[in-house]
């Protein structure tokens, strides 16, 4: 996807897998992109790949690219720049309305989160450490145990509850190459836990098997917040851990899959995750860890409540990113029309 380079610094170092355009005469640089962003200019640049397992584009190639001279470029660009901000907008009004459940989910529940805390020195008693048989400091951060006492002294809304209680951690692995419909961590949305499409290579060794219903759990870089209730069948990373739902013995004990991952993006899990995380360069919750995330149970009329709502939010926003889509590429056809629709100079 080509870029246009800002003016914020005088110079810039590129990886060597991307090709400069310096010096364009007589159009301007943003004109050259919106140019190459289009389907003739992509056909172009298709046509001039070469390569069989991975295409890849030589400086000659790009060279040899035709780009016509349009006879309006100012009011092209333009279009592109208004529709660039209507799908913009569009797009941060559906990541809002599903990432703002978190205030909804607590105003249900009745509970606050405590305050964000950066301390890093802190007192923890003998005996917690005994019980817990942990000398990681920082999983007796006060912010983690504050959490978790909110949840545990609200029993008259809700109960508080161990992930090892009430799910199964799934680790159906197959091999990623036989495999459909993969999910790895690039295709989960931060906060929101919708899918996207990604350019990421085909899936390569084991995977879990994941069935509709239920919940797919970053462990890598928890703090990236992604969490995902399945929809449909299918396979994913081995970086998620699969959770299923127990069957309900009784009416009063059923959960929903939405709720529960609802529960798992929110700022009460996070205040938790956040002090759990092992590792630096790649940090992650280790399975025992995870098994000990404490989420608040209500009853089953409160959790249909916000999974009705969770399911009213997700459909609003996958209508305005289906607008978004199509208005861009209508914005595109019209921008292709206009430019080659007309005498152009080559």
């Amino acid at each position: 996807m080509p870029a246009v380079v800002p003016n914020s610094y005088p110079i810039w170092n590129i990886s060597a897998n991307l090709i400069a355009i310096s010096q364009v005469k007589e159009i301007s640089p943003e004109f050259v992109q919106l140019f190459l962003s289009s389907d003739t200019g992509a056909t172009q640049l298709k046509r001039r790949q070469s390569g069989q397992v991975q295409g890849k584009l030589t400086t000659e190639d790009i060279a040899a690219i035709l780009i016509p001279k349009p006879v309006d470029e100012v009011g092209l660009i333009n279009l592109m720049h208004d529709a660039r901000l209507a799908r913009r907008r569009k797009l941060t009004e559906a990541d809002a309305l599903l990432a703002g459940l978190d205030d909804y989910l607590l105003s249900q529940l009745d509970l606050t989160p405590p305050p964000t805390d950066h301390r890093q020195v802190f007192a923890v008693r003998l005996g917690q450490l005994q019980r817990s048989g942990r000398l990681n400091a920082s999983y007796f951060h006060p912010e983690r145990v504050l959490a978790i006492r909110a949840m545990e002294s609200n029993r008259t809304r809700m109960r508080a509850e161990r992930l090892a209680d009430i799910v199964d951690f799934i680790r159906d692995a197959v091999s990623a190459e036989t495999s459909k419909n993969y999910l790895g961590l690039a295709n989960v949305q931060s906060n929101t836990g919708e899918l996207v499409e990604t350019s990421q290579e085909d899936a390569e060794g084991l995977c879990f098997r994941f069935a509709p219903n239920d919940v797919l759990f970053a462990r890598l870089r928890p703090y990236l917040n992604k969490v995902h209730r399945a929809e449909k069948a299918g396979v994913c990373s081995t970086e998620f851990h699969v959770m299923r739902l127990r069957p309900a013995t009784s009416p009063t004990d059923e959960i929903q899959p939405d709720y529960l991952a609802t529960v798992l993006r929110s700022s009460l899990v996070l205040a938790q995750t956040r002090h759990m995380m092992t590792g630096n360069t790649h940090p992650r919750l280790a399975s025992e860890d995870v098994v000990n995330l404490v989420v608040p149970i209500p009853e089953p009329k409160i959790q249909k409540t916000i999974a009705a709502e969770v399911a009213r939010r997700r459909t609003e926003a996958r209508q305005l990113r289906g607008a978004a889509a199509a208005e861009w590429s209508a914005a595109k056809a019209s921008f292709e029309q206009k430019l080659l629709g007309q005498s152009v100079d080559r």
